[in-house]
């Protein structure tokens, strides 16, 4: 049973059960890692088998394999996706940057230039719950940014085959180029490091378990990520409303994992009473009631507070990952808000709103990252290149400052390279 508790009565690093939980994979994926580099395919085809179970064919889905998952989806559901790709779409269009070029009378010309990353390799979990809102959510700021090549990896099913055919159709949706059935840290290594027939890659971006997550920290220098993730984690601050609201929130993260954090910081306890026994009634009829349980008992908390301000102020300092005001003006709130990776607003926007629908990505920081993280955007890729021209005339302006620099720092040789163009008349 979750707890309720006065604030103070507990740290608010323990808010979400941000303890150790001995779960240290580092040296089993820096195994594995080590493994897939010396030994490419036939490592991930050992890794694929001892996982997942399967192994497949081939790696890379053929294309008939691919029509055939999609046919299996429900015309239904493909036009659910369909407007739920629209709405993200149309989010992230409004995220583009364009690059930008100063010039002036002395001959000095300056700019950047923002350019698509060239290969990029989105992860998406097939494990206890398929993920199709995740194809969507890496892969369409992807193509809105121009990325040349997008490769999705998923792991695969028993039968060797695409584990999750609404994860095809949602990537194939987005734009996806290619998708393989490889999953966990093995996939990770393989996509930075290539093997025979799984291409490197620039970038690895997208969810997954904590092997997964620890696999992206190694490889990162490698390759780039998008961030590490840790459990999925809810706050919602409440100043009255339905508890059989608040409750079903909760819960909607509570099912993900049973690490994931569930928390209600409220100025009611007549609200705070009726949400545990709302979670109580409602657990047992979930079908992932198990791990619901498990997150509620372990990681769940009720904190009691005198204000929404003094809420907020707690909000700020745990940045959670999703963060529902579910108070009677959220408006007036908003701009308090410092640190969080999604805000819902109001009580007519439950998280899943966002997860699945609302257009911002679902892909945020989490455990306190959101102090300096930021929701999966376009700007994950692309980069940033500058570029400078000087004429004669600009240097030989700037080259007396330059040198003193150059020769205050002790870097001798870059003071000489500026006079070295003007030694003798020299320079053009």
């Amino acid at each position: 049973m979750i707890k309720i508790l006065e604030y103070g009565e507990v740290g608010e690093e323990e808010i979400f059960g941000r303890t150790d939980d001995g779960q240290d994979v580092s040296d089993v994926v820096r195994g594995i890692i080590a493994d897939v580099r010396v030994n490419g395919d036939a490592a991930v085809r050992k890794y694929t088998e001892m996982f997942d179970g399967a192994s497949p064919e081939t790696f890379e889905a053929s294309r008939d394999e691919l029509e055939a998952a999609e046919a299996a989806v429900e015309p239904e559901f493909l036009e659910t996706m369909r407007r739920a790709a629209a709405n993200i779409e149309a989010f992230h269009r409004r995220q583009v940057r364009s690059g930008f070029v100063s010039g002036d009378a002395n001959g000095v010309v300056t700019g950047q230039r923002v350019l698509p990353i060239a290969r990029v390799a989105l992860y998406i979990p097939g494990g206890t719950a398929g993920y199709p809102s995740s194809a969507l959510m890496n892969c369409i700021p992807a193509k809105i940014a121009g990325v040349r090549e997008i490769i999705v990896a998923t792991p695969p099913g028993a039968g060797g085959v695409v584990k999750n055919p609404y994860i095809v159709a949602a990537a194939r949706m987005a734009g996806a180029d290619r998708i393989f059935k490889i999953g966990g840290a093995q996939a990770v290594a393989a996509l930075a490091y290539g093997t025979r027939t799984i291409p490197a890659v620039d970038k690895i971006v997208g969810p997954g378990n904590a092997y997964v997550a620890e696999a992206k920290r190694q490889v990162y220098g490698k390759v780039g990520i998008d961030m590490i993730a840790g459990p999925s984690e809810i706050l919602i601050i409440a100043d009255g409303g339905s508890a059989a609201e608040v409750a079903s929130d909760m819960l909607s993260q509570a099912e993900h994992d049973e690490r994931a954090g569930a928390a209600l910081i409220t100025v009611s306890r007549e609200l705070a009473r009726r949400v545990r026994d709302e979670l109580e009634k409602r657990i047992p009829s979930l079908p992932r009631a198990d791990t619901a349980r498990a997150s509620i008992d372990r990681n769940g908390k009720i904190i009691i507070v005198k204000s929404i301000e003094q809420a907020i102020a707690v909000s700020n300092r745990l940045a959670p990952e999703h963060l529902e005001l579910y108070v009677d003006d959220p408006f007036d709130y908003l701009n308090l808000i410092e640190n969080a990776g999604s805000v819902f607003l109001g009580r007519n926007c439950p998280e899943a709103v966002g997860d699945y629908y609302a257009g911002p990505n679902h892909t945020l920081p989490t455990s306190g990252a959101a102090r300096f993280y930021s929701p999966l955007s376009v700007d994950d890729f692309v980069k940033k290149s500058s570029f400078t021209y000087y004429s004669r005339r600009a240097l030989s302006r700037a080259a007396d400052d330059i040198t003193r620099f150059a020769e205050k720092e002790g870097l001798t040789a870059h003071a000489r390279s500026v006079t070295a163009r003007f030694e003798n008349g020299g320079g053009t």
